[in-house]
């Protein structure tokens, strides 16, 4: 019988024959981060995935298993959600020392901690023990991390402090503190990924920090909280997102506010926007607030677009949700700064409030959304602002998105289906998250970029 080790680009290779009882422990030893395996079920499906991407058509939508298909999704877990920077939270919501939240992607448990002297740090949330989780709870505070099933525990740091009196004289602690997960810290936002060599990401960070400046995110809280479930693939969730063709004819609580145009660069563009856009661009010039279109790739993007004349926040009458700014902010006509983070979220940051979206898949046709709207943290709930009318906008939007992306699904599951062409204007978003997406499942997986992507300028 042999063990094997699951390689990056879905090789394996042999770790050790099996030895005899006979034979000393020493003699299994091995890296406790290798994964076992019995080999790579999926790389027939690896092979096919790359073909798929390489051949296709750059302005259609992807072939049909890229949507329904469980190995593929598979597939998506390991190359994108386990290799990307994804936004596991915000720093508002761990505010002290001993305070946590978890979250699942894929079948992998994380908790985000704060540490000493406010260090974020993020683990597996898995005891080295017997493997149990740890915080079974969604957010809490604890001194220490503390197994349930056995009472190991650990410091906040990972370092494993307690594992009884029965382990042995020669159990050595320091070989069984928790897996750490890399964390980085912007604008409020924690970004994890769980790549052993995660991709470059300080550059975008170091924009996140200076865009995100006037709103003084560790003085915020999570005002209102939401979980959606979707029975659609994650990626047609994303490419819903990534246009506003469907906008007119979906969302007309949205629109009591929002501008269709993607950006002050859509090609679409009136000249009347272009007008509203400039006025606008001096008023937060004036006011020192950032505002110009900063793109790092396809991954990430932060613009700040103004909303409808005459309205500044994304409410049903376009009036204040919430009348204490954020901030340093003084004046409310912000417009909405969009922030952009594939593979999984997009931001709405507006001068009373904001609102995070992420996108966290479940199976290949089933996915959550989560909605944070975020305040600051002085803000009396009932006296400043009241949360159903906060979240009316985009409570009936992200109902309209699922119902969309919904019937999206059921129809690419029919045998009909094949790839329909992109729209050039007004579907380029979504050209450019599908661009995104095929460059680094390719990358990841060790594949020949697609000849239609080498062009294409992506992280």
């Amino acid at each position: 019988m042999l063990f094997f080790q699951r390689q990056p680009c879905g090789t394996t290779t042999t770790i050790s024959h099996l030895l005899p009882a006979a034979h000393g422990p020493e003699e299994y030893t091995m890296d406790v981060t290798a994964t076992l395996s019995l080999g790579d079920p999926l790389e027939p499906a690896r092979k096919a995935t790359a073909e798929m991407l390489q051949t296709r058509e750059r302005t259609y939508s992807l072939p049909q298993p890229f949507y329904t298909d469980e190995r593929l999704f598979q597939i998506d877990m390991q190359e994108i959600f386990h290799k990307e920077w994804l936004i596991a939270g915000m720093t508002c919501e761990i505010p002290a020392k001993g305070n946590y939240i978890t979250l699942q992607i894929g079948k992998n448990p994380i908790i985000v901690v704060r540490g000493a002297e406010g260090k974020v740090h993020a683990f597996h949330n898995v005891c080295r023990h017997r493997g149990s989780r740890l915080c079974v709870s969604e957010k809490g505070k604890v001194a220490k991390l503390v197994c349930p099933y056995h009472q190991w525990t650990y410091e906040l740091d990972g370092r494993l402090l307690f594992a009884g009196t029965e382990m042995g004289a020669d159990f050595d602690m320091n070989q069984y503190g928790l897996k750490p997960v890399n964390v980085k810290v912007a604008g409020g936002y924690i970004f994890i990924s769980l790549a052993q060599n995660p991709p470059a990401i300080d550059e975008f960070l170091a924009t996140l920090d200076h865009y995100m400046e006037p709103y003084d995110m560790e003085n915020t809280k999570v005002a209102v909280q939401t979980t959606l479930m979707e029975k659609a693939n994650w990626k047609l969730v994303l490419e819903n997102n990534r246009e506003c063709y469907h906008c007119n004819g979906s969302h007309p609580e949205l629109l009591q506010t929002l501008l269709e145009w993607d950006d002050t660069n859509d090609p679409r563009a009136s000249q009347e926007f272009k007008d509203h856009v400039a006025a606008s661009a001096a008023a937060w010039e004036a006011e020192k607030i950032p505002y110009l279109h900063k793109s790092h790739g396809l991954r990430n993007r932060i613009v700040r677009m103004p909303l409808l004349k005459g309205t500044v926040s994304m409410t049903m009458d376009g009036k204040q949700a919430c009348q204490k700014l954020m901030g340093r902010i003084k004046n409310p006509d912000l417009g909405s700064m969009r922030i952009l983070h594939l593979p999984h979220s997009w931001n709405h940051c507006m001068g009373d409030h904001m609102i995070v979206f992420t996108v966290w898949p479940i199976s290949a046709q089933e996915t959550m959304v989560t909605t944070k709207w975020l305040v600051h943290k002085d803000a009396v709930e009932g006296v400043d602002y009241n949360p159903e009318n906060m979240r009316k906008v985009w409570d009936a939007t992200n109902d309209q998105d699922r119902r969309l992306a919904e019937e999206n699904q059921r129809g690419i599951n029919s045998t009909a289906y094949q790839p329909g062409p992109y729209s050039k204007t007004y579907e380029f978003g979504v050209v450019n998250f599908i661009d995104w997406y095929s460059q680094r499942v390719l990358n990841n997986l060790g594949a020949e970029p697609a000849p239609y992507l080498k062009e294409v300028q992506a992280q």
